[in-house]
């Protein structure tokens, strides 16, 4: 997908995960989501924090040290506290916008929109559409990063080593090893540490990997 084409997938996911949202309950929006530790409107609160630039940034990490990841929830946590529609509103208000976060590009803000949009509705049980062929396009992207990469510390090659994962529903495959197969959202949740996305794969290897990833920790 060209830069133009993934901005539109986002724009899509965004105007998706926000008719989502405005169908919650008061009870869902304090459910946990797939996300360990965080409830489904700290996600939603994360999601509106997706054009924040270098100054915004420094001011995140000043007000949470302690690594990225706590800068990251933390900032999550203290925007909880606006008010339901507001976020919405935000979610909505950036459409048609190209601004990122700094330090990362499009493709970590698509990889964001589409895992973090799964994490609210798989819990929920809420009906979310992901489109397959942005979905191949994050999976490439988190496949790709070897090192912990502005709060996206999941190192698939590594955890997966020996598995061979294929996609059952677009032209997607990674590794050499036994084989793992299921559709691509949910092989972008494995990736990215969403034990959620187990029930939904199948092959050889799918048994080593249940017994594999299910002593490890949930993301964050």
């Amino acid at each position: 997908m060209h830069a133009d084409e993934v901005w539109q997938a986002i724009d899509t996911q965004r105007l998706r995960v926000a008719d989502m949202l405005e169908q919650l309950t008061d009870d869902e929006w304090r459910a946990p989501s797939l996300c360990g530790g965080w409830t489904v409107r700290e996600v939603a609160a994360h999601l509106t924090l997706q054009q924040t630039g270098l100054g915004g940034a420094l001011r995140m990490a000043a007000r949470s040290p302690g690594g990225m990841k706590r800068v990251i929830h933390r900032s999550a946590c203290l925007h909880a506290a606006t008010p339901t529609a507001q976020m919405i509103a935000e979610i909505r208000g950036m459409v048609g916008s190209r601004r990122h976060n700094a330090g990362v590009t499009c493709q970590e803000t698509l990889i964001d929109i589409l895992v973090h949009g799964l994490d609210v509705a798989i819990p929920l049980q809420r009906p979310l559409a992901l489109p397959t062929d942005a979905a191949a396009v994050a999976a490439d992207r988190v496949w790709s990063v070897a090192f912990p990469f502005f709060g996206y510390p999941f190192f698939p090659r590594r955890r997966l080593r020996g598995l061979r994962l294929t996609a059952s529903d677009t032209e997607w495959a990674v590794g050499e090893g036994a084989p793992v197969d299921g559709p691509i959202d949910a092989i972008l949740l494995l990736l990215t540490g969403r034990l959620a996305a187990l029930p939904r794969l199948s092959g050889e290897g799918a048994y080593a990997l249940h017994a594999r990833l299910t002593s490890a920790q949930e993301p964050r």
